[in-house]
């Protein structure tokens, strides 16, 4: 009774370690998509509705999802209580603070933190530039991702009840 138990056990924590890891190739996809969303929302309140970077960061933040929207709104806390010496140094210190809660890579972080060194030191239009250069180039990561995704999330899930399984046949 107490190795049937065990086995179970066994079989049950493999198989939610596949899952974890299956569940980072799913989110990453999504986090991206939000990450665009956020960056293309940025744009219209910059470019459009003249919105000052903070409250800029504040809208965007609120409206996407949480692990990324913390990314911006730590981004304007800092800036409204001048703990941070420029718009980049925010943006750089909010990604240092949550950028490993989320799914997202390094690459992403790059490019956000280059788009960072532009927002709120340069024009209207040459921020709308840059904004849409760093879209572009996270559409292509997030193509990137599905890809990994279709690829490995469903083996990694596999991996895991089969790893668990051999463990437990092993035992016996």
């Amino acid at each position: 009774m107490v190795k049937l138990i065990g086995a179970l056990l066994i079989l049950l924590s493999a198989s939610m370690v596949g899952w974890q890891i299956g569940g980072y190739y799913a989110c990453r996809p999504k986090q991206l998509r939000a990450l665009l969303v956020a960056l293309q929302m940025l744009e219209t309140e910059i470019v459009y509705g003249l919105t000052p970077l903070h409250r800029a960061y504040i809208k965007v933040g609120n409206r996407i999802s949480e692990e990324v929207g913390r990314v911006f709104l730590l981004a304007a806390e800092l800036l409204v209580t001048e703990k941070a010496h420029s718009a980049e140094d925010s943006l750089r210190q909010a990604m240092s603070r949550h950028w490993p809660e989320t799914a997202l890579r390094k690459q992403e972080g790059e490019v956000l933190a280059s788009l960072g060194q532009v927002l709120g030191s340069s024009d209207r239009e040459d921020q709308q530039k840059h904004l849409r250069l760093a879209v572009t180039h996270l559409r292509g990561l997030e193509e990137e991702a599905r890809v990994e995704q279709a690829k490995y999330e469903k083996m990694y899930k596999s991996l895991g009840f089969l790893g668990g399984l051999l463990v437990v046949i092993l035992m016996f």
